[in-house]
């Protein structure tokens, strides 16, 4: 099954935030290169890492807002992954240049949800879509309400 066309194109001449054109969400984006290891026998990413590749588009983007996360880990909070989604559309293999699309996504008093958007770079094929829900835990590994930081960073991000 085809993805939902995805059409970036820049926001407000900020090369970080891009805007899709069929539906109007903001979306951050990186960029990233396939390394030989993140490919498998095959010669095509590895599954699993993609969500290496979740796991930079998101701290990029926090850190991009001036959030990183490890200022998060500081104030005493960490948020674990309690679940992921992917579905995958086109392969990427050794050295394909590739976007990586964040965006926050839902909000709950104590889960927060990325979503993400990887595409090609020359081909801008989709090449999956996926999201990931954490829990906000204190250091103790409780769960608590999510931290200020993150809440502003839910609240600052361009609409």
């Amino acid at each position: 099954m085809r993805p939902k066309p995805f059409i970036p194109e820049l926001l407000n001449h900020d090369k970080r935030y891009v805007k899709d054109k069929t539906d109007g969400l903001i979306w951050h984006k990186c960029k990233n290169r396939v390394l030989y290891a993140d490919t498998d026998r095959s010669q095509i990413v590895y599954h699993a890492n993609h969500l290496r590749f979740f796991e930079l588009g998101r701290a990029s983007m926090m850190r991009d807002a001036g959030r990183a996360y490890r200022e998060i880990e500081e104030d005493g909070f960490i948020y674990p992954i309690i679940e992921v989604g992917v579905k995958y559309y086109a392969p990427l293999y050794y050295d394909d240049p590739m976007w990586i699309h964040t965006r926050p996504g839902k909000l709950e008093r104590v889960r927060i949800q990325f979503d993400y958007i990887i595409t090609h770079m020359e081909s801008s094929d989709i090449v999956c879509k996926g999201y990931t829900k954490h829990c906000a835990l204190n250091s103790s590994g409780r769960p608590v309400a999510i931290d200020q930081k993150t809440l502003e960073l839910w609240k600052a991000f361009p609409e």
